[in-house]
């Protein structure tokens, strides 16, 4: 509802790969009734909160204020899908076909998808798009907060207010060795240059970060010592 509804971009997986293969095409129209949510599942309720929670730490800080005093069930979710909706809509509307501003929806994503990526494939334990970008979005503010943009103080909000939400997944060493080099395959990259969108502040955020291998590794290594 709050993101792959907007924007007309379409992608599939393909050999492993996250949204490998895909078209930017807007629709005629989009129907939004979040009554729907109702029949959910918690856990891909909780998926999909994951754009939500993206939104405000890239766009609007206030909101974030506000949703990190909050659980999952708390929220109005008629005006929370209408608010994140909007800032969806206002970056897309200005970069229809992601040559810029639009990166910055990929906050979150380049770990994200690596670590959803290294688990489609294994039986029992594939993660759903939102949790394999929890992890993203903690490991990404890390790497923020190592290039002073955010604060430690505000690493440490979002990284707890995302595992009370989603918990942990063991990650093991070995696993995290298997997981970075999956970032060669992201779709921002530029000339076998890993690049990030990062937050700049909380409500704000930057694209094309050139990142490391070895800071990548340090990242993850973050996200396996909590």
């Amino acid at each position: 509802m709050v993101d792959a509804s907007v924007g007309g971009k379409l992608g599939v997986d393909f050999e492993g790969f996250k949204n490998h293969i895909g078209v930017f095409q807007e629709p005629l129209a989009v129907f939004i009734d979040a009554i729907y949510l109702e029949t959910l599942e918690k856990q891909e309720l909780r998926s999909g909160f994951a754009e939500i929670i993206k939104h405000n730490l890239i766009a609007d800080s206030d909101a974030w204020q506000e949703m990190k005093k909050k659980g999952i069930a708390d929220f109005d979710w008629v005006e929370t899908i209408k608010h994140s909706i909007a800032i969806k809509a206002d970056v897309t509307t200005q970069d229809p076909t992601e040559k810029g501003l639009r990166k910055i929806l990929n906050f979150g994503h380049t770990l994200g998808h690596a670590v959803e990526s290294y688990f489609l494939p294994i039986q029992g334990k594939k993660l759903l798009h939102g949790e394999a970008i929890a992890i993203g979005m903690i490991v990404e503010s890390w790497l923020a907060c190592e290039r002073s943009y955010i604060k430690a103080s505000e690493l440490k909000e979002i990284t707890n207010y995302i595992l009370k939400i989603y918990g942990k997944v063991n990650i093991s060493p070995d696993q995290v060795k298997a997981i970075v080099p999956l970032t060669l395959q992201d779709k921002k990259n530029e000339s076998n240059v890993v690049l990030f969108s990062l937050l700049e502040k909380i409500g704000k955020a930057n694209y094309n970060i050139e990142i490391s291998e070895n800071e990548m590794y340090d990242a993850m290594y973050y996200y396996i010592s909590l």
